[in-house]
Order: structure tokens, then C-alpha cells, then sequence
């Protein structure tokens, strides 16, 4: 079957995307991003969207290099969440986005200290490691994750629709 050039990808099609999950000596790594628009400072899992024919494990290598300069040892599929902007904050800004974000725990190499890459989003102002025990006390997305890593505790494989 073939399509016409003239046919278009759906602009409000799900957004896959890939995150890391590091966990080293008690704390989270998280990417410190700034967005005065939609309440100033908040903290995401490193790793962003996928292109097309980059498989999951190659974006979520791209990304974390792009972010915060260092390779990563990619390991189990830890959950699966979605978000669909007009359902949660700033629905005004976030309407027609849709993300599907797959979260994989990772590890860094042993010595690997990361810091700001060279290509980060515009929002984002680099990386940092959050203790575990405090993470509550973060505006880390999604918020559902926050209580369970803090305990150590599992998170749910399919978190649904959730920010």
C-alpha cells in the first residue's frame, strides 16, 4: 500500500518518549527545568521524545547525552505513563500535547558526573541529584512517583494519565 506525498502526520498523535530511571547512593537523578509561564521551577526524569526510526533505548541514549553528557547502561521497562495536557495543569498551554513516556531504570557509568549538556532543551537548566528521602518535597513529574521511590517501593507498571 502506498500514501500520497500530500499526507500528513496528525499533529495531536501521541508523543512516545523515553526516561531514565538512576537511582545512585540514595538520590534521584532529575533534570531541573524553569518555565515562569507554567509556575517556575520543577524537576523531570532525564530523557525526552523519540524521533522517528529511533527505537526507544536509542532516544532515551540521545536524550540523556543531550541533557547531561554522559552515556548510560539502560536496564528493565520500570513503568509506563501517559499525559494528556488538557486533562491536568495549564490546560490553556498543554491542550493538544499527548505524550506516552516509557521509563526504564538505568545506571551511569561508575565515575560519571553528569552535567549540563551541550544541546538541553530551552527550559532546562541541568541536571541534579534529589535524596530520595525528600522527594516529596520537590515539584518532580509525575507527581504519582514521588512517595513510592522515597519509600523504595515499586511503581505501578501502567500509570494511565497522570502528571
Amino acid at each position: 500500500m502506498s500514501f500520497p506525498l500530500e499526507a500528513k502526520l496528525n499533529t495531536h498523535a501521541p508523543r512516545p518518549a523515553a526516561r531514565a530511571l538512576v537511582v545512585r547512593d540514595g538520590k534521584l537523578l532529575a533534570i531541573h527545568m524553569r518555565d515562569e509561564r507554567n509556575g517556575g521551577d520543577f524537576y523531570v526524569l532525564p530523557g525526552g521524545g523519540q524521533r522517528f526510526g529511533e527505537t526507544l533505548h536509542e532516544t532515551l541514549r540521545r536524550e540523556c547525552f543531550e541533557e547531561f553528557h554522559t552515556a548510560i547502561v539502560i536496564g528493565e521497562l520500570v513503568y509506563v505513563r501517559e499525559y494528556i495536557g488538557k486533562n491536568h495543569e495549564f490546560p490553556e498551554h498543554f491542550a493538544g500535547f499527548h505524550a506516552v513516556e516509557c521509563v526504564f531504570r538505568c545506571e551511569l557509568p561508575k565515575d560519571a558526573l553528569p552535567v549540563a549538556g551541550q544541546t538541553p532543551d530551552a527550559k532546562q537548566v541541568g541536571p541534579v541529584w534529589l535524596p530520595l528521602a525528600e522527594l516529596e518535597q520537590y515539584p518532580l513529574y509525575p507527581k504519582a512517583i514521588r512517595g513510592a521511590l522515597a519509600r523504595g517501593e515499586d511503581v505501578e507498571t501502567y500509570l494511565g494519565d497522570i502528571n
